[in-house]
């Protein structure tokens, strides 16, 4: 992914475990690193679940020419046709006639149009040649010779979705927009790009690797983009056991290498192989096109056969993935990671057991159906056995593994656990097996079989792939079938094989037991993956790249040295020097007069019941109720807040006086879409940034509206019967936030930064810094000492904490769906919120009167990485500034334009950008992935003074503009608007000041841009530092100056 990481979301909390898709924009693929285990077969959407078979939330298809088979348009040959009812589109597959180009065309009425090129990129090396050239394409071409377009596009697009992935077997380059001529500018752009892209062995240098020597006698260093990503992406354990796992059942095939590269190889990488590869498999020939949406399907074909035309079919035969050869013999396998210098290492042991399974495109659809409930029936919730015999065994902190993989040519599936000691290896293996055998042999619950499946089928029906495009779900998802010469739609229908799945059950047959033998219990390709923990990793890593530099220097003439610093000079040069504006005109992009002078607005009406406040909004839904309940946890005090995060957690996993946990969490599959409770933090909009805070318990649920009684039902339990007292339950979700919290640092240090940095400047950030960062990794530390030592105090905590927050006073409840739904929703909510108790006055003292008064600091925190994540902060609102929509639009600008330059192309980091939060005043800069700490901290420190004499002309101000209102006008599903309307209202952010920061973004001048580099100056001094980072780079940014206080939170 291209390298712009999001900065929001500021918790550690509960990190999920890392995916393997490599790309540019690392927020916008669920993960900001990873692929295979991510995506989802049947274009399985990362949402809740729950039964009502009707859900079907697809737009009306358009007006669909008639064609036939055989019809030839824009030299495209139609060769099938199919109307995919699971999601009301006409599914076309076209072929090129000239070049052989594949093109799947989904017609349909969404209007969030959605195109990709694909291209078949096995790697035989873990050089990582595919992950690069997914750079370094993007870096310019033949139609766009600028120096980043990708970055033009951000700045003046309405896209919804821009990136590019690496997969181990394939690269995708998708975009996304809801405005037809912005959609094509984006596919020119990118068609351009991935076909002729202006390459140099400069570009490899840049997004690759090459030796930086600034003077003959200076210190040689490493540096690249891609070489610092993968740094970062291997500082991360659980992605690395991810990628060890893998690797281990396919050692023989491209899967056995890493694409994304190892920092190890990733040096050895030549231009005549880059070239090379970009040669061999950038061609039409090897490429998949896919569209989606409601455009037009001629425009498609036209725009694409522009591109096809000057080139002929080739054989891509070379490009074809083959098939791991299948094993008679389990194998071990076992590696050293970095698990930190500091602290005891004995209970540091990660351990996998992972069987490959059949090829995706020799595999019945219904089977693939079955092993995809099975693996959801075996480890998705705490209730499932797998999950829990592991969980429930003591023997480590946490489960670890992504179950069922079917986005690679051959299905696989794995499962183990993290925060052993090395004797329990073995144990928690034997554990693994012994379940399985288990459930094979006693038979998997009726009880549990109905949550998982009506879970997945909730799913599958629903789509709802939140700021993920919909149409991009499904490239990825049919991609599983197609790039492999096999049925690219069979992965989108769903209704069949669920149909015969159950029937099969409903006949008796033993399907989820024959599967457990069939592919765990008697398959002999399977392998035990085990990771050592080194306190030395680090160190050793940098010995080897230190070796690499010292042979490179040692073997280098005079001469040769001054090539190197030549060329560093060159490089910098080229990276420094602006694009020609001739050039940079090129650019298609929209004129002001296409923008929308209005905001958008979301239907709603405001309502009291039993003396709360209810917000309906009434959207189409296709019989879907989305509810968001919230109590204010203000009465809450400063002592039990920091257990606010376990206590919400507690409510659905510890189960109620009528039920075990266990059952509660098969009845919540069963009944529900989803139930998810969770804090939520904000302030009162206010002239000065700092507006009283708005803390809730949020309850966030969603169900089909014949199943409404069903889930007030159980909002009533959890929310008015809980059962606390189960010490050994909680102590297993005490341990598995620990090893949440720690899991989360190494991947996401900028969030860490982010949320520590925004901790010293406003009262609401400094409690969700104790309720979901680093100050809230010390108090669960603690309190898993309280509960072996005190459990009475902490059940009497979880008691005061749950009798301070479930009040109907002030409580606000928001539901979302078919306005011919909501009556019905009306009268099972009233009845619902008067069972609740209402307390007229608070019996704790509030957290927020007792809130120590936030201050900046310096603060560096040491952590097990080779890479650095480096923040910066001030309050501009604090420092007399005031904000407008015009100082939103300079912050953007600033990041797409000189923090890119800076610190990612110069620098040589995976990401610079910089966030304004406009309630607060914020304003932060952050890295991500950098090798840099002083130097950064320098770049941020300039950034005023670029903005001060940055004149900016008309044309970039009018792309900036366009790119701005596209992020306000971003595309959401219904029930993301619901949520987002709800929040605008209790917050008071009204209408109006949308409405006037609109207009003051699309009447922006240059003198807003110079004013906000006069803020940006004048408070550049008193901002905060916040570096979370190697202990090399900390120590050697100490030694240079920085005043920092350094510490170790693992």
């Amino acid at each position: 992914m291209i390298g712009f990481v999001s900065g929001g979301g500021l918790g550690l909390k509960r990190a999920g475990p890392s995916v393997r898709v490599r790309g540019f924009l690392g927020s916008s693929v669920r993960a900001s690193h990873g692929a295979a285990r991510g995506v989802r077969w049947f274009a399985t959407p990362p949402v809740g679940a729950t039964s009502a078979a009707e859900v079907k939330m697809v737009a009306t298809a358009p007006q669909v020419i008639p064609r036939k088979i055989g019809d030839v348009v824009e030299d495209f040959e139609l060769v099938r046709e199919e109307f995919v009812s699971e999601y009301a589109s006409q599914a076309r597959l076209w072929k090129h006639k000239k070049t052989g180009t594949e093109l799947l065309s989904v017609l349909n009425g969404d209007e969030n149009k959605t195109f990709g090129i694909v291209f078949r990129t096995p790697p035989k090396d873990s050089t990582g040649v595919p992950h690069i050239l997914e750079h370094s394409v993007l870096c310019g071409s033949r139609k766009y010779p600028v120096k980043e377009p990708f970055v033009e596009l951000i700045k003046s697009s309405l896209n919804t979705f821009l990136n590019a992935f690496t997969f181990p077997d394939k690269t995708c380059y998708p975009v996304a927009s809801c405005n037809e001529q912005d959609f094509y500018n984006l596919v020119d752009v990118y068609m351009d790009a991935v076909l002729h892209p202006a390459m140099t062995p400069d570009t490899l240098r840049q997004e690759g690797h090459h030796f930086e020597l600034d003077d003959v006698d200076g210190k040689m260093t490493i540096k690249g983009v891609v070489y610092n990503e993968m740094k970062g992406a291997y500082s991360d354990p659980e992605r690395v056991l991810a990628e060890y796992s893998q690797e281990a059942i396919f050692p023989d095939i491209t899967y056995g290498v890493e694409s994304g590269g190892h920092p190890r190889d990733i040096p050895d990488l030549t231009w005549e192989q880059f070239k090379g590869f970009h040669d061999n498999y950038y061609h039409p020939s090897n490429a998949r096109v896919w569209f989606y949406g409601d455009d037009d399907e001629s425009r498609r074909l036209k725009k694409v056969n522009e591109f096809l035309q000057e080139f002929e079919k080739i054989d891509i035969s070379s490009s074809a993935v083959p098939l791991q050869e299948r094993w008679t013999e389990p194998r071990t396998v076992e590696h050293t990671y970095d698990c930190g210098s500091e602290g005891d290492s004995s209970n540091k042991y990660m351990t996998t057991l992972n069987w490959m399974l059949t090829p995706m495109d020799q595999t019945e659809p219904a089977k693939i159906l079955a092993l995809t409930v099975l693996s959801q029936l075996l480890l998705s919730t705490s209730a499932s056995p797998l999950r829990k015999a592991l969980t429930d065994s003591g023997l480590g902190e946490d489960i670890v593994g992504g179950g069922l993989e079917t986005d690679l040519r051959q299905m696989s599936f794995s499962v183990g656990m993290k925060g052993l000691t090395e004797e329990n290896v073995a144990k928690v293996q034997e554990l693994i097996e012994e379940t399985l055998t288990q459930l094979s042999k006693e038979g998997v619950p009726q009880t549990l079989m109905e949550s998982c499946l009506n879970t997945l089928e909730f799913r599958l029906r629903e789509n709802n792939t939140g700021r993920f495009p919909r149409g991009l779900s499904l490239m990825i998802a049919s991609l599983s079938t197609w790039l492999h010469e096999s049925d690219p739609l069979v992965p989108l229908r769903f209704e069949e094989p669920l149909m015969k799945l159950k029937e099969r059950l409903a006949a008796g047959e033993n399907v989820f037991e024959d599967l457990i033998k069939e592919n765990f219990l008697t398959n002999p390709h399977k392998a035990a993956v085990t990771m050592i923990p080194d306190p030395k990793y680090a160190e050793k890593e940098e010995a080897i790249e230190q070796e690499r530099i010292d042979k490179v220097a040692k073997a280098a003439s005079r001469e040769d040295l001054e090539e190197i610093v030549e060329m560093t000079q060159r490089l910098k040069e080229k990276q420094a020097k602006p694009d020609d504006p001739t050039d940079l005109a090129k650019i298609p992009y929209l004129s002001k007069d296409d923008l929308d002078k209005n905001m958008k607005t979301v239907p709603f009406e405001e309502d009291q019941i039993s003396g709360a406040t209810v917000y309906h909004h009434p959207l189409p839904t296709s019989g879907v109720v989305y509810m968001d309940l919230g109590m204010d946890i203000s009465g809450v005090s400063m002592e039990l807040l920091p257990l606010m995060s376990l206590y919400t957690e507690s409510l659905t996993q510890l189960g109620t006086k009528k039920e075990d946990f266990v059952s509660l969490q098969q009845r919540i599959g069963r009944e529900t879409g989803g139930l998810r409770p969770s804090t939520y933090m904000s302030q009162l909009v206010a002239a000065d940034g700092n507006g009283p805070v708005v803390s809730m318990l949020m309850i966030r649920a969603k169900a089909m509206s014949s199943k409404t009684t069903q889930t007030f039902d159980l909002l009533k339990d959890i929310l008015l019967e809980p059962n606390f007292d189960n010490k050994e339950r909680f102590r297993q979700l005490v341990v598995e936030e620990k090893a949440g919290v720690e899991s989360g640092i190494a991947p996401s240090g900028h969030t860490v930064a982010a949320g520590r940095l925004r901790s010293q400047y406003r009262v609401g950030d400094w409690a969700t810094e104790q309720m979901e960062g680093l100050a809230y990794l010390d108090y669960v530390k603690a309190l898993l000492e309280r509960v072996d030592n005190d459990w009475e105090g902490v059940l009497g905590d979880l008691q005061a904490l749950h009798s301070a927050v479930v009040n109907r006073s002030k409580l606000v409840c928001n539901v979302t769906t078919d306005s011919d739904v909501y009556p019905g929703v009306k009268a099972e909510l009233k009845s619902f919120l008067d069972s609740l108790p209402e307390k007229s006055s608070l019996q704790l003292p509030s957290w927020i009167d007792q809130a120590p008064t936030p201050t900046p600091a310096n603060e560096g925190f040491i952590i097990p990485a080779q890479v650095n994540y480096v923040g910066k902060a001030m309050n501009l609102l604090d420092a007399g500034y005031k904000l407008t929509g015009a100082s939103a639009l300079a912050s953007k600008h600033l990041g797409t334009s000189y923090l890119w330059d800076t610190v990612r192309v110069q620098g040589g980091a995976y990401g610079g950008f910089c966030r304004l939060d406009m309630r607060t005043g914020d304003f932060l800069y952050l890295s991500y992935r950098d090798p840099n700490v002083n130097k950064t901290l320098n770049s941020y420190d300039g950034a005023g003074a670029f903005l001060k004499s940055h004149d900016i002309s008309e044309e970039e101000l009018t792309k900036s503009i366009i790119g701005m209102i596209g992020d306000m006008d971003s595309y959401a599903l219904p029930d993301a608007k619901g949520f987002a309307s709800m929040t605008r209202k209790i917050t008071g952010e009204t209408d109006e000041i949308r409405q006037e920061r609109r207009e003051q973004v699309l009447g922006a001048t240059a003198k807003d841009f110079r004013d906000f580099g006069e803020a940006l100056e004048a408070t550049k001094e008193s901002g905060s530092v916040v570096v979370v980072g190697s202990e090399t780079s900390l120590n050697a940014a100490k030694e240079e100056g920085l005043d920092i206080s350094l510490s170790q939170p693992l």
